[in-house]
């Protein structure tokens, strides 16, 4: 129990009194639920109150060869089961170094704020898969903690653990956490160029080069163009990890 407090902050720790609003509730989980069927997602819901996992999604990525049940039961004890060991303390450098930015967000901006970091699971006790674990808060005490927030995973397009981005909705503004530095940095949101983002959209529609530059009344070479400075902009070697680089950092 000692070692998984550590996941937990003092300046979002949520009291089994603490005042919270539960009309804001509702039957929220049928909608997780139900957005976990249409999109096979693996996501699944923290709730800081009761410091555990209120629902875990069928999808194996996050599961590990787990049931989602047993993950659930599991709650943060997972991790030490089934996250690499380095990266289990840079979690919690990353929980501490989160709850700290988030304190200094005004409580009627901290449901537009998201996290997004890179960690090893360990599957089957061979296997280790880097993935990228999203986070943003669901429903807020009336003091402005977060009460549960909505965790999705999946498969990182970056080579190395951490990787902190907090990104604010509808801004182009993000902000890059430096483990060894401990400290913040603001940064921007790398931007596409119309054709860039013509030619992703339609890659991750699942259209051939010839077919896209029939799409677009171009030739297959300067379909070919643009992608290699696609590349060359974000970071990746092929049109996968661009795909997944861009729906990681929310370019589609």
């Amino acid at each position: 129990m000692e070692e998984i407090n550590k996941f937990f902050n003092n300046k979002n720790n949520v009291q089994s009194d603490a005042a919270i609003d539960q009309s804001q509730v509702g039957d929220y989980l049928q909608a997780v639920k139900a957005f976990s069927r249409l999109t096979y997602q693996s996501l699944y819901v923290i709730d800081y109150q009761t410091r555990a996992f209120e629902y875990v999604s069928e999808n194996p990525l996050f599961l590990c060869g787990k049931s989602s049940e047993e993950v659930k039961e599991l709650g943060y004890a997972f991790y030490f089961q089934n996250v690499k060991t380095e990266d289990v303390e840079l979690l919690i450098r990353i929980n501490e170094a989160g709850f700290e930015f988030y304190e200094n967000i005004p409580v009627e901006e901290r449901k537009l704020y998201s996290i997004s970091y890179d960690f090893y699971l360990i599957n089957n006790k061979k296997n280790m898969v880097l993935v990228n674990h999203k986070l943003t808060p669901m429903f807020l005490t009336e003091e402005g903690q977060i009460w549960k927030a909505l965790c999705i995973v999946s498969l990182s397009n970056s080579t190395s653990s951490g990787n902190v981005v907090v990104s604010r909705e509808g801004s182009d503004e993000l902000w890059k956490y430096d483990p060894v530095a401990k400290r913040w940095g603001k940064d921007e949101k790398i931007k596409l160029s119309q054709r860039e983002y013509e030619i992703l959209r339609l890659y991750a529609s699942g259209l051939t080069i010839n077919e896209i530059a029939e799409k677009l009344f171009i030739s297959a070479d300067t379909v070919k163009f643009h992608r290699k400075k696609l590349f060359d902009k974000i970071g990746v070697n092929n049109i996968a990890e661009a795909l997944s680089y861009a729906k990681t950092n929310k370019l589609l």
